[in-house]
């Protein structure tokens, strides 16, 4: 596998460098951004949670003062409730952004030999994973019509768990999985992603585990190769 920083210098779309002959392009695509903001950047439960601060708040500034009636509402000062709104506005805002950004900068490429991923919004890096390399792969169906297509990686591979975020499977801290997020084709891709595998571990038994909400492939018997550049 290797890591790349050379966006600029892209031979095609998504590929640091011309790929070699008999490899081609079979699919690419990028996230859904709405839906990476809610899947990755949980914009929905930090929103609930704004909005359960300011109810609080503005308990606490209607509140009684003795303890015997509510204030009028006309007499409430309600400049710290503004204040916290536009902060929470703007917070979500800025997550929105980065969100928005981030689909904007990914681009996931499908080859009939590996997995390409160009992420990064101000520093870019382009992950190649090779199929020999990918010992298994999960499908999470999300709602919407979106999912996630998580890349389980041989044990002696290993890439960073920031180098990849928001690009990685939730939860997966030790042994970050690489992971195609927020497609809006998911169950579709996840197909082609199993027969480009099986063509590449030709005389390799594999199988597909679970529902269509939450398939799994994997390799029984994964070869001992080393790290592939």
């Amino acid at each position: 596998m290797r890591a790349t920083h050379e966006h600029e210098w892209e031979a095609a779309p998504g590929l640091p460098s011309a790929l070699p002959q008999g490899e081609r392009v079979v699919w690419q695509g990028a996230p859904d951004w709405k839906r990476l903001a809610i899947h990755a950047f949980h914009v929905r439960k930090i929103a609930l949670y704004f909005a359960l601060m300011l109810a609080v708040q503005v308990i606490n500034l209607t509140a009684p003062d003795n303890g015997v009636g509510w204030k009028p509402l006309a007499e409430v000062d309600w400049k710290p409730l503004m204040v916290a709104a536009s902060l929470y506005t703007l917070a979500l805002a800025l997550l929105l952004g980065t969100a928005w950004m981030s689909a904007r900068g990914t681009l996931y490429t499908l080859t009939n030999k590996r997995v390409v991923m160009r992420i990064g919004i101000v520093l870019t890096l382009t992950f190649n994973l090779p199929f020999k390399r990918i010992a298994s792969a999960s499908l999470k169906s999300q709602s919407g019509g979106t999912g996630d297509i998580a890349l389980a990686l041989h044990h002696e591979d290993r890439i960073g768990w920031f180098h990849l975020w928001p690009h990685q499977r939730a939860w997966h801290i030790t042994r970050p999985q690489p992971t195609l997020r927020c497609l809006s084709d998911s169950q579709e891709v996840g197909q082609l992603l199993l027969s480009l595998w099986r063509a590449e571990h030709a005389g390799q038994s594999l199988h597909l585990e679970g529902s269509a909400s939450n398939a799994q492939v994997s390799n029984p018997n994964p070869p001992n190769h080393g790290m592939l550049a």
